[in-house]
């Protein structure tokens, strides 16, 4: 066993070297703590390697989804760019198609193309036939559709009286070859009795009845009195012609109230129309 020496007996070395080791001492105890620390910090990192890998598997896999769905919001917008061309170019052949297209003809103001009432004139035994149609209108004629009758109501006309020539005659709906062997009669289309718009009223001058054959005394300034169901219109005459049986103008629409009674001229000749236009009065 070592002897025990005193500091005294220590020579100035060996203090210093004592002194060394203690410091040292005192350093590696210090460290120790420090040193388990360390090391904890050393592992913990290697630990957390694997949570770091995790991190950055599923950010890739967020990146992958994030770029997979732009491309199919740009395949989506392509699609829908395609889409709307096509259908420009669809509406661009449907308005060629239709600019190409025949025009349809406008439905004429007038449904006639010769004045209603014709015939040939009369026979020893008083019959006529209906008029033959021009043969440059017959074709005019074949492009016509008929108006189908109206049914019956209190505004149209029933009776018409011209007192000047003595008139007092029933009027039918329709002025064809076999209508007005039954009265004067209203051409289909044209406007009732006291409404605006152009009444037109026709009847025969030689045959059945002779309803109108003194419809060319009738003056300006005349009246006439056309009465329906419910009431009746008084008009005045405001003028008289002589046409010719394809001056259809007088037939026209009219911005106002007005009648127009027609008949054929001259009696049992027959080729020309006698016209009356008379003004309603309020």
């Amino acid at each position: 066993m070592k002897d025990r020496r005193t500091v005294d007996e220590l020579s100035i070395e060996e203090l210093e070297e004592v002194l060394r080791q203690r410091r040292r001492q005192e350093q590696l105890s210090r460290l120790r703590p420090a040193g388990s620390a360390r090391y904890s910090a050393v592992v913990e990192p290697a630990n957390a390697r694997p949570a770091e890998r995790r991190g950055l598997h599923w950010r890739w896999l967020a990146d992958r989804l994030l770029f997979l769905v732009e491309v199919l919001a740009l395949l989506g917008l392509l699609v829908v760019v395609v889409q709307l061309v096509f259908t420009v170019q669809g509406i661009n052949e449907e308005s060629r198609a239709a600019q190409q297209a025949p025009t349809p003809t406008p439905t004429p103001p007038i449904n006639a193309v010769v004045l209603p009432g014709g015939h040939t004139p009369p026979n020893a035994r008083g019959e006529a036939e209906p008029q033959a149609i021009p043969a440059h209108l017959r074709g005019l004629v074949a492009a016509i559709t008929p108006l189908p009758a109206p049914t019956p109501g209190p505004e149209q006309a029933q009776r018409i009286v011209i007192p000047a020539i003595g008139v007092d005659a029933p009027v039918v709906e329709g002025d064809d070859w076999e209508m007005l062997k039954k009265g004067a009669a209203h051409h289909i289309g044209s406007a009732n009795p006291g409404t605006r718009g152009n009444c037109i009223i026709s009847a025969h001058n030689d045959i059945y009845g002779e309803i109108f054959r003194d419809l060319p005394e009738v003056k300006v300034g005349d009246e006439v009195q056309v009465y329906t169901e419910s009431q009746s219109y008084r008009y005045v005459v405001q003028q008289t012609r002589i046409i010719a049986d394809t001056d259809v103008s007088v037939m026209a629409p009219t911005s106002s109230p007005v009648l127009t009674l027609i008949s054929c001229y001259p009696y049992g000749v027959d080729t020309h129309r006698v016209v009356v236009i008379a003004a309603l009065v309020p």
